[in-house]
């Protein structure tokens, strides 16, 4: 389909500077999006500028900031503008997300939002069994546990309330928390000694698995959750698969930006 019209839409995301992991999640993400609105030009932005710059510096590649992607769009001659975050959450990120697309408005004839991973209730159900999908015959004498990112903003709540819905959905062996934040890893080895599971799986609960996933949940270090837990006497494997590596997480992005489009 022509795709010279006016319609652009950009996908905006932390970023990674492991390409390994991007091409499996935020590359794939992207590629879905691109082939379920083909009469949209497909644009990338990251909001990390940290990453942007390692980028750039180690392997040449440029990946423009929100603002840079939004003049792109303009000087391509995109009018008509929808934005699909992958994040996972309403937070700091998302916030500024927004804030640097809007103040684009007056330049634009439309301009729509998709929403993060997890917004609505119906967000929480719908994750965990797409999450689940993945895990099918997880033993129940086991605990999967996931790493959320965690941050400062309000909506970190999320992190506890999902906690509490993939017990509620009869999931009693599954725990999610935060390396940054609350449930801390304390909190969830004292759950999961409660719960009396002797083995754990650690898995990443962000869209991909790069530095935290890599470092702060399957490392070495003394300090990372797979150590602390072998260290508390439980034996332990990792999953490293991001969320955007889940084909029912994509498709709740697709569906998010889908929404907003159709109003």
């Amino acid at each position: 389909m022509d795709k010279t019209g006016k319609k652009g839409l950009l996908a905006v995301s932390f970023g990674t500077s492991v390409n390994e992991t991007r091409e499996k999640t935020i590359d794939a993400i992207e590629a879905e999006l691109e082939e379920a609105f083909p009469e949209y030009r497909m644009y990338r932005a990251w909001t990390s500028g940290m990453i942007i710059k390692k980028l750039k510096r180690r392997d040449g590649i440029q990946i423009d900031t929100v603002m840079e992607a939004m003049e792109r769009m303009l000087a391509d001659g995109i009018t008509e503008v929808a934005v699909q975050p992958t994040h996972v959450i309403n937070g700091i990120e998302n916030d500024q997300m927004t804030a640097d697309v809007l103040a684009f408005r007056d330049r634009l004839e439309s301009v729509c939002f998709g929403m993060p991973l997890l917004t609505t209730e119906e967000d929480s159900a719908a994750v965990i069994r797409a999450v689940m999908e993945e895990f099918p015959d997880f033993p129940g004498d086991e605990a999967l546990v996931f790493m959320g990112h965690g941050t400062t903003h309000y909506a970190n709540s999320v992190y506890a309330a999902l906690d509490y819905r993939f017990k509620d959905m009869g999931y009693s062996n599954v725990f999610l928390g935060t390396v940054e934040a609350y449930p801390s890893l304390e909190t969830l080895m004292r759950l999961v000694r409660a719960h009396g599971s002797k083995r754990v799986t650690l898995a990443p609960f962000m869209v991909v698995a790069g530095d935290h996933a890599m470092n702060d949940m399957s490392g070495q270090d003394k300090d990372s959750w797979r150590s602390q837990f072998e260290a508390a006497g439980f034996q332990v494997s990792c999953c490293l698969k991001g969320l955007g590596e889940y084909k029912g997480i994509r498709a709740l992005y697709a569906d998010h930006i889908r929404r907003a489009i159709s109003g």
